[in-house]
């Protein structure tokens, strides 16, 4: 196996990790313990990992040079009555995104203002976090169930609307549409995003 598969999926697993132990954070720091009594306020990947979307999508992903890394830890669970606060879940489900852009623009400072000084291998891994973490960013962020953005759109529905009705029961069509038609579409988000967190362009 090449080492940039290698590097590309434990960049992914522990970007994952990270997205999750946000969620799991923020819903303790809300009120609800349900995820830090399960064992899921770890940075241990095996309390995290789901092995289809961990690692078999990642590695497929990686050896058809697929153009795109991408995957899923399993979800940390979340009782939405045990949090306090207006728009509570809102914040709960913002927190992966918002993990993954942190990440994003700590190694894309490092690549912008330090990467004279780094060695070229270094260089390229954090090219490589910076890029992972923003697409996991900006997939999530998509309001589409079971995506985080999804939560964040349905909070601010009416009760009973029929939107959210539509897409929580065909969710799996509606999202394999998007990621099959529509994700291209959102790619220059992706590219934009990178070149302005390191400087380079894409």
């Amino acid at each position: 196996m090449e080492l940039d598969v290698i590097f590309s999926i434990a960049v992914l697993v522990m970007s994952v990790v990270v997205h999750e132990v946000a969620h799991a954070v923020v819903a303790d720091h809300l009120g609800d313990p349900t995820a830090r009594l399960a064992g899921r306020v770890s940075l241990n990947p095996l309390r995290h990992l789901d092995i289809f979307g961990s690692l078999i999508v990642p590695f497929i992903l990686a050896i058809t040079h697929a153009g795109i890394m991408f995957g899923w830890a399993k979800p940390v669970p979340v009782n939405q009555y045990n949090l306090r606060g207006r728009h509570a879940e809102v914040w709960v489900s913002f927190a992966g995104p918002f993990s993954n852009l942190a990440i994003a623009v700590v190694f894309g400072a490092l690549i912008r203002f330090a990467g004279e000084a780094l060695p070229v291998s270094f260089l390229s891994i954090s090219a490589m976090v910076v890029l992972i973490n923003i697409v996991l960013a900006v997939f999530n962020l998509v309001p589409l169930p079971p995506l985080d953005g999804s939560k964040i759109l349905f909070s601010f529905l009416p009760p009973n609307s029929s939107l959210a009705d539509f897409l929580s029961h065909y969710s799996l069509f509606v999202l394999l549409f998007f990621v099959f038609f529509l994700w291209q579409f959102l790619f220059p988000v992706v590219r934009l995003l990178f070149e302005v967190l390191t400087g380079v362009a894409l």
